[in-house]
């Protein structure tokens, strides 16, 4: 019903490349011929992906010769090259390799596939693809550019196609943390000392820009929606009914939370905001008379974030969620609340009712009561994070967990299982780390770890 609010197109210049000094080029040409089919044949399973070669721009389609390098960068850029993916048909150029990841600034992958056994004659050994991978990613460091790197693997490797999508959700996270715009609505609860931020140094150091807006701009956009009552508005408020048990808010209530949800999407809009931190202790309650946990989470359905107690940093870990998924999955901000009464590695995510109702356990009715969300969440794999600093030094945690069942309680809940939660504990106590930790369902540790490293001044963390 509704289009993703984020933008997780990756347009990725492949750009394979060969070794001069490896005559006869025929040898380059058999190997590319095995490469690229196999690589196309990946791409086209990949969601939201568009690939420019050069076809048409380099000899044979292949990186290789520097006075080409202009054209390269002039089709790369004309076409919205936003990664930069150079597989080696052989030892690779690494001159070339350094000069057009310098050109185009964007996230770079290496690989090159692994050599057949080689003859007996030395002479004729044409390939030596993986040396060559070795002197690029050298030529890369000496002018400080970040990459990512997929092992030198066989072209049916699982390896190959696991790391090209992990590759693109590192780059797409790397890529939206540096221009990420947060909308703080109204002012954080006095007592969260824990969120607060310094908002020039979130700009300077990453471009992460924090967009205040009024609590009582938010308000009047919600008095708006709710004269219009625009098919927006209709479109929210039909699915909030037909997927949630409504049976314990009356229809005044319902028509506020959408109302509210419309107006978190217009002012995204309006200031082209990719999450949303809000005041969900006064502003609302005081000014609406309703809570905005369930259409916080509601709103995090459609692709916008929205963290509660004016949590920046927590609006900022969502935020990476849903870029290194991809949009494939719909991550939600969770209180680290209490341990297991059985299970000494278990810990109760909760918070009052700001979970999207589409991870509703199964079999389970999400229900609005108090306008918060009353459910348990689906288990699995889970993948944890938390973006946060301490005296400038920005860090982010990473780890995996999976649900585990666990005692019932009110509000949203999943009881999650880890491999050592004393030392959990103790990394999330000793800090930069708060009681706000952000989740969301599957294995996407490993390339948001890589996305610090595309960064730059983030350093990810494991227990």
């Amino acid at each position: 019903m509704y289009p993703l609010f984020g933008d997780y197109k990756v347009v990725l210049g492949v750009a394979p490349t060969r070794r001069d000094v490896f005559p006869p080029r025929e040898y380059a040409l058999e190997s590319k011929a095995k490469v690229m089919p196999r690589l196309y044949e990946i791409f086209g399973k990949i969601p939201d992906l568009e690939v420019v070669d050069l076809e048409g721009v380099c000899e044979d389609g292949l990186l290789m010769d520097l006075g080409e390098i202009d054209a390269v960068v002039r089709r790369f850029r004309e076409r919205g090259v936003n990664a930069l993916f150079l597989p080696h048909v052989n030892f690779g150029q690494e001159e070339a390799v350094a000069k057009l990841a310098a050109a185009l600034g964007v996230p770079t992958l290496l690989w090159g596939a692994r050599d057949d056994a080689p003859p007996e004659n030395y002479a004729t050994r044409h390939t030596d693809t993986q040396c060559g991978l070795f002197v690029s990613g050298k030529a890369l460091s000496r002018r400080g550019i970040p990459f990512s790197y997929i092992e030198n693997c066989w072209l049916d490797s699982p390896k190959l196609e696991k790391g090209i999508r992990d590759f693109l959700g590192a780059a797409t996270a790397a890529r939206r943390l540096r221009a990420l715009r947060v909308g703080q609505l109204s002012v954080r609860p006095r007592q969260f000392l824990s969120v607060r931020v310094d908002e020039n140094r979130l700009l300077e150091r990453f471009g992460i820009d924090v967009v205040a807006i009024t609590g009582a701009e938010v308000l009047e956009e919600v008095q708006d929606v709710l004269r219009a009552r625009d098919g927006e508005f209709d479109a929210v408020v039909q699915d909030i009914s037909e997927k949630a048990d409504c049976s314990a808010i009356d229809g005044g209530q319902l028509d506020k939370i959408a109302a509210l949800e419309c107006a978190y999407l217009r002012l995204a809009r309006r200031y082209n905001l990719d999450a949303l931190a809000a005041d969900c202790w006064h502003t609302f309650p005081d000014m609406l008379g309703i809570v905005p946990c369930f259409a916080n989470g509601d709103t995090a359905e459609k692709g916008l974030p929205v963290a509660c107690e004016c949590d920046i940093h927590g609006a900022v870990s969502a935020a990476l969620l849903y870029a290194v998924s991809r949009g494939e999955g719909v991550p939600f901000l969770a209180d680290l609340t209490i341990r297991h009464p059985q299970n000494d590695n278990a810990e109760l995510l909760w918070h009052c009712g700001p979970f999207p109702k589409s991870l509703c356990k199964s079999g389970v009715t999400p229900a609005v009561v108090d306008c918060k969300g009353q459910y348990e969440l689906r288990g699995g794999t889970l993948t944890l994070c938390r973006f946060d600093d301490e005296r400038g030094d920005y860090r982010l945690f990473v780890e995996n967990a999976a649900g585990t069942d666990g005692p019932p309680t009110g509000g949203n809940y999943l009881w999650i299982e880890t491999n050592d939660w004393p030392a959990w504990e103790r990394k999330l106590v000793c800090g930069p780390y708060i009681h706000h930790i952000a989740a969301i369902h599957g294995d996407w540790a490993e390339p948001l770890r890589e996305a610090c490293r595309l960064v730059g001044g983030l350093t990810p963390e494991r227990v």
